[in-house]
C-alpha cells in the first residue's frame, strides 16, 4: 500500500511565477531525498496551473516532508499567490501514479480547498478544469 498525494495550484498572476517556479523546484529537490519518499512528478498546465503528484511509504512520512524546508517556506505564499488551490490524498495498493484523469476525477470528488485571500469564481465554486496534459 502507498499514499498519493496530489496538489492543483493556479497562480493569479505571472509576477508570482518566478518564485513560485524557484519554490517549486526546490520543493520537488527536497520530496525526492525526503525519507519514505517514492515517486514525485510535477506537471505544467495551461493558464498558470501546476500539479504536483507525490507517492510516499505512508502519510506520515508526507506530513514530515510537508512540515519542513522548502515546501514549508512555499505553503504561507500560496494564500496570496494562487487564485485556486486544493489537495487530494489516498491509499493505494500500486506503485504508479494515477493517470491525470483519475487525479482530475478523485480532485473533483474528495479534494479539499484551501482558503485564499483571492479566490477565483471557480474556486469559490468547487469548480475544477479538466487537466490539459
Amino acid at each position: 500500500m502507498v499514499f498519493i498525494s496530489v496538489t492543483r495550484l493556479r497562480l493569479r498572476a505571472w509576477r508570482f511565477l518566478p518564485a513560485f517556479l524557484w519554490l517549486s523546484f526546490a520543493s520537488e529537490r527536497q520530496a525526492k531525498q525526503a525519507l519514505g519518499n517514492i515517486k514525485t512528478k510535477l506537471v505544467a498546465d495551461a493558464n498558470f496551473t501546476f500539479w504536483t503528484l507525490t507517492m510516499w511509504e505512508n502519510e506520515a512520512a508526507m506530513r514530515a516532508f510537508m512540515t519542513t524546508g522548502s515546501h514549508r517556506q512555499a505553503m504561507p505564499k500560496l494564500v496570496e499567490w494562487c487564485d485556486e488551490a486544493t489537495v487530494v490524498h489516498w491509499e493505494q495498493e500500486r506503485e504508479e501514479f494515477p493517470t491525470m484523469a483519475e487525479a482530475y476525477q478523485r480532485m473533483q470528488k474528495q479534494g479539499r480547498w484551501s482558503k485564499l485571500n483571492h479566490p477565483s469564481v471557480a474556486h469559490q465554486n468547487r469548480e475544477i478544469a479538466m487537466p490539459k496534459s
